[in-house]
Formats: C-alpha cells, structure tokens, sequence
C-alpha cells in the first residue's frame, strides 16, 4: 500500500511582557515597546509511520537546558521519537533569551520560560493534530546585497568584526557570503500551503528596546500578504560571520539605518524590513516554478561530537575577572577599547571566567529530521558560512538546509583560521580551534548515516 506524505502548521504568540530583559549585547536593555510580535511557528510531517516536527522560534537562544525537557514532553504528547523534535532559533536581537540574561547575570524572566515552554509544546501538537495529504516542491534562488561579511583585516594588520560603515582603515573582508535561499513549498489537500524559507545572516538589524522579531518576521509577513492562502516559516542558516552591515554603504544604501554609537554597527527597523522584503523577494521568483520531489519517507537522527574547550590560565581568568568587574559596574570608560573592541573584549573575558572550571570538553549534538531527499541539519549554536557550505557540499542530500542555534545554544563555532586572525567569533568561542572543521566531519558522518 502506497504511503500518503502528510504536513501540518501551528503559529503561536511568544511576544514577552513589557520590562523583560532584551539579550543580544553585552549592554543592558529592557522591553519598552513592541514593534511586531514574537511567534513559534512549527511544521509537523509524517509519512504514516514516522513523525517529525520542526519549530522555529522567535528567541535570541535557547539553552540545551531549556530544550531537552521540552522536546522529551513534546515526543510524549505527540507519540514521536525526541530526536524527531527539531527546535530552532531565528535569533532576533530585539527577543529575550531563556535563563540566565548573559547581559545582567541575572535570571531573565522565569514566567516568561514557562509559558514559551507551553506555547511551543502546544504548536508542536497542534501542528500534528493539523497533518493533511501534501505534495512537495523545491528551488532556490538569490537574495542579493543583504547578508555581508563581518571580519575584516584592518590596515593595521590586525581583525575587526563590525569596523564601522566607510572606516577607511578597513583593507578587505574575510571570508564568503551565502546568498542562496532554500524553499521548499508543501501544498496541503483541505489546507493552506507551508513555505519553509532557509536564509542564513544575523537578526540583529534594529537595535534599541523595543520588541520585533526583525527581518525574520518580515520575511513571513511579507510572503503571506504576496501569496494567497500561505503559512511561512523562516528557518537562519549558518550565519555566525555575516550580518547585514555594508561596510562600503553609500547614498541609498544608508535609507533606514542609523548608527549605534556602543558598538559602531548601523541599525534601524526599516532596514529590517528591507531585508524580510529581498528574501520574500527570492521566495516569490520562484514559487510557481518549482520542482516537484517525492517525499518518501521521514527520516531523523542525532549524533554527538566531542570538542575540546577554550580554557585559559588561571592567570588569564584574573584579569578577566578585573575586565568583567569593570563592566558590570558600569565604569566601561576605565577600559581601553571602545565600540565593537570593547564588546569583544567583554565577551571574551566572560567567557575566560565562564570556564575557569571547566570543562575541558563539550558534548555537541547535531540534529537531523528530513523526509525524501531534503534534510535540515541543526547545530546548536552559531556556525560561520565555511560550515553551512561544507555541510551542503559533502552532503549526500539533493537538498540540504543547515540551521543555527538547534535544540541548544552553546556559543560560535569560528573557522580554524579565524583563531590565527582573531576577532569577536573566535575569541569569544567556548571551543579551541577546530571546531568548525570537525562540525562539517560530524554533520556529514550524521547524514550519510541516514541515506
């Protein structure tokens, strides 16, 4: 007997009360308005026997803590395996993050933790409550002059991340782009279409207090305004070395953007929107010209790599500890760096201190669901470009969407290179060298596997 591929959608409200804690930099910053809402919006998929779920939440990060209970509950109530349970991050900058708010040390909002529990777990069974006979399309298309690389070899010699729009210091970037967006189009007997969209670049377009689910939330807006009878998902690729700053800006380019003086990056909600627009854009280039594929059958798993830890001398934990302490109490000005430098030199003692301990390795549980020839592949955490690239190279997949910040957050994954020329990424990374090069290994191994 011929199976039937079956998908199902859920949306929804994740939007956090006013005076929660906004994470993203290394400042303090609290919810004083709402620009647009937060959302969870999840697909469920199953071709009879097995069942998955993907969800894609609007959130900064959430922890591996956060996430294991969740996606254990979620495979109770819906009767699927946990490694069926796929949770991604958009990353906005203007969300909250689950736990400890990395900016105050302080709890963000334990409240808050509990209802996005409930509301994600509650997409996740609505959705496979929503399951309806699909057929399956896929394309690709270009999203242009959005997504840029943000490490530069300064004229000095030395790394930058995020030098500053028209720094004439700058000498060139490091580093590549990926501008392929990756859809795949189910269209539902008795339902509305699901567009799931993979793009990877950083949410971190806007800047300020106010809540917005960023470009992200554009995309989906826009795309569902565009089509008729369309639930979007957006699912942020590999996307640690690019954001959406063009260095090289000049007259048009600037419309929308204005520069924050802590960290020299250009920011403002209506480039936020342009971008949600260029990649909405790409989607509906080619949404009536997509290629039909077979489903076959749903297929998931995980597999565990072990990376060795960034730890440094005790030594050098003491005067990150004086760097930290400075910080905290406000007194950034008695610390000899300014704009990004100064952030990156935040981070990396927070993350000297944060290890002090240890420990000397991290477990990293990498993530697939997929069903025919289309699989998406979660890290947890914030892969460079060179690491979506290698994994959609070696992959024995027709077509394969790696996703960020999966079922866990535990920090950047630089390239090897990166760790030579420095930078915000590498040296603020929990993970020594190599990371990113036995990422790509892992992954592949992971997927080859489940051919």
């Amino acid at each position: 007997m011929e199976k039937t591929f079956l998908t199902g959608f859920a949306r929804a409200d994740i939007t956090p009360p006013l005076g929660i804690a906004i994470s993203g930099y290394y400042q303090e910053r609290y919810a004083e308005g709402v620009l647009d809402n937060l959302e969870v919006n999840t697909a469920a998929f199953s071709d009879g026997e097995n069942t998955a779920v993907i969800a894609s939440v609007d959130n900064l990060h959430l922890s591996t803590e956060f996430c294991d209970p969740l996606r254990a509950a979620i495979a109770k109530r819906c009767g699927i395996s946990e490694d069926a349970v796929f949770i991604a991050c958009t990353h906005t900058h203007t969300g909250p993050q689950t736990g400890i708010d990395f900016a105050t040390g302080k709890p963000a909002c334990e409240l808050y933790d509990q209802m996005l529990s409930v509301r994600i777990e509650d997409s996740a069974v609505a959705a496979v409550a929503d399951l309806k006979p699909t057929k399956v399309y896929t394309g690709r298309a270009q999203a242009p002059k959005i997504s840029f690389v943000r490490r530069f070899r300064m004229k000095t010699g030395e790394v930058r991340t995020n030098p500053g729009v028209g720094n004439p210091n700058i000498d060139h970037p490091i580093g590549d782009v990926d501008e392929t967006v990756q859809l795949v189009r189910f269209v539902r007997e008795g339902g509305k279409d699901i567009a799931l969209v993979n793009f990877p670049v950083h949410p971190d377009t806007i800047g300020g207090c106010k809540i917005s689910a960023d470009y992200p939330g554009f995309v989906r807006r826009t795309v569902e305004k565009a089509l008729d009878d369309v639930n979007c998902i957006f699912l942020n690729g590999a996307q640690g070395d690019v954001n959406h700053v063009n260095v090289n800006a000049k007259n048009g380019d600037l419309n929308g953007l204005e520069t924050d003086t802590f960290d020299d990056v250009a920011r403002g909600y209506e480039h936020s929107r342009h971008m949600g627009r260029v990649i909405a854009g790409a989607v509906l280039q080619i949404w009536d010209k997509l290629d039909e594929t077979d489903p076959g059958n749903v297929i998931f798993g995980r597999k565990v790599i072990q990376l060795p830890s960034s730890r440094v001398s005790a030594e050098k934990v003491r005067e990150a500890e004086k760097i930290v302490e400075i910080h905290m109490r406000g007194d950034d000005h008695l610390l000899p760096w300014e704009g990004m430098e100064l952030t990156t030199a935040v981070a990396e003692a927070m993350r000297m201190k944060r290890l002090e301990n240890g420990p000397d390795y991290f477990d990293l549980p990498l993530t697939a669901v997929g069903f025919g020839n289309i699989i998406y592949l979660g890290i947890p955490g914030e892969p460079f470009t060179a690491i979506g690239k290698g994994i959609k190279a070696g992959s024995p997949f027709e077509f394969t969407c790696p996703c960020c910040l999966t079922n866990g957050s535990i920090g950047y994954f630089p390239t090897m290179d990166a760790y030579v020329e420095g930078g915000y990424e590498a040296r603020t990374s929990n993970f020594a060298a190599g990371v990113a090069e036995n990422i790509i290994e892992g992954a592949v191994a992971l997927l080859k596997e489940l051919k």
